[in-house]
């Protein structure tokens, strides 16, 4: 005899972090995308980890946090000048809102 039971699916927003309730939503959001790409970038460099904290001028245990995605002790500035030492250039652009309601948003792009 088995029983079916129904699960409820909810439709989440682009931001993980705001559906989990996270009061720093855009900013975990914003680090985590940057943090990404840093990332994908060490990935295809094949260094290691002491080389890649020579590279970005931390310590190793920081590389690991990096990694592994443990940004709470990374500042966005601070992921922002791992990718320039990363030879890669990075754009911020300020524009109005698209809408007239709610507040503005962050959003983070890496192109190729």
């Amino acid at each position: 005899m088995s029983t079916k039971q129904e699960i409820g699916v909810t439709q989440g927003t682009t931001n993980v972090f705001d559906d989990l309730g996270f009061a720093d939503a855009g900013e975990r959001q914003t680090k985590t995308r940057l943090a990404l790409a840093v990332n994908q970038l060490l990935a295809g460099r094949k260094l290691k980890q002491r080389e890649i904290a020579e590279l970005l001028r931390i310590p190793q245990p920081k590389v690991s946090a990096l990694k592994n995605y443990r940004l709470d002790q990374f500042s966005v500035e601070r992921l922002l000048a791992f990718l320039t030492a990363l030879d890669q250039d990075v754009e911020i652009l300020i524009r109005p809102r698209q809408t007239a309601s709610g507040v503005g948003h962050i959003s983070v792009s890496a192109g190729q």
